[in-house]
């Protein structure tokens, strides 16, 4: 069987959908980092384990729950309270731990983004990977922009094809415009300082070349404008009407905030240098 973590903050909305889809498993943890809303109280009414851990970022807060969560089995499945694991995935899920050689240490996972009832398949580049599910004690986590990937791996990671359900939007525009602008200034960091080899640009896989890509090209003046033509026009956006072309739109946006604070950064390290530099020769 398959643990379950659960990583929580303010999520009575989405958590409830989340819970329901995984009732087959019977060690589901939620690790939550400071909710007031009623997510506990859902969470205990599913009979959930509860922890809970100060949010800093979401490698060290995966890896909080790979040490400190009392983890039943051998493998763990980490999920996000607006996503939803289907019934053909589940399937995939207990097929794949069933017949996994000993030296597969864990699988990237895919999702399926959902606005306003339509799957952005276009325009979210489909498929996107990340380490979701993995043998316990093979692998880490580290922290990669806003998000995470994985870190340290025994073994080799494999790939499951049928995706899970990502409600991105579920709490609506005013929740996703504010998030993004928290992650746009991780992402501004982290492209600037762990800037992947150029050679990642042509990896075959996605899990390497997506973020070769982002890191590379959002040095280009243009780059959002970019962004805009080939989610919505070279991927066929425009066929996801008009959440197509508010989804691109919004995603050019992030591509934007995302440059302008790698702009401010360099600038502020031009004049800390000449700064330094001036103190250094009146000295």
């Amino acid at each position: 069987m398959i643990s379950i973590i659960i990583l929580t903050k303010n999520e009575q909305l989405d958590l409830p959908n989340c819970l329901n889809a995984i009732k087959w498993s019977d060690d589901i943890h939620v690790l939550d980092s400071g909710s007031t809303d009623n997510t506990l109280e859902i969470a205990k009414s599913f009979g959930a384990t509860i922890s809970s851990n100060p949010f800093e970022s979401f490698g060290k807060q995966r890896n909080y729950a790979l040490d400190n969560l009392p983890i039943h089995y051998d493998w763990i499945l980490f999920l996000d309270a607006d996503e939803i694991i289907t019934k053909e995935l589940q399937q995939e899920l207990i097929t794949a731990i069933n017949t996994a050689p000993e030296e597969v240490a864990g699988y990237y996972l895919c999702w399926k983004m959902i606005l306003d009832g339509t799957w952005l398949k276009h325009c979210d580049n489909f498929p996107k990977w990340q380490f979701r599910l993995m043998r316990k004690g093979r692998a880490r986590f580290t922290d990669f922009g806003h998000g995470q990937k994985e870190d340290l791996v025994t073994g080799r990671i494999e790939y499951i094809k049928e995706p899970y359900i990502h409600n991105g939007f579920s709490k609506g525009w005013h929740q996703w415009i504010d998030r993004h602008n928290r992650y746009s200034s991780h992402e501004a960091v982290a492209r600037l300082n762990n800037l992947p080899p150029f050679k990642n640009i042509f990896a075959s896989h996605s899990s390497l070349r997506n973020p070769a890509l982002k890191s590379w090209l959002s040095r280009l003046p243009g780059w959002p404008i970019l962004r805009f033509v080939q989610a919505y026009i070279l991927n066929l956006g425009f066929l996801e009407g008009i959440s197509g072309l508010i989804y691109c739109i919004n995603m050019a946006f992030y591509e934007f905030m995302i440059q302008i604070k790698m702009r401010e950064i360099l600038r502020k390290k031009i004049v800390n240098t000449k700064e330094q530099g001036q103190f250094s020769l009146s000295n």
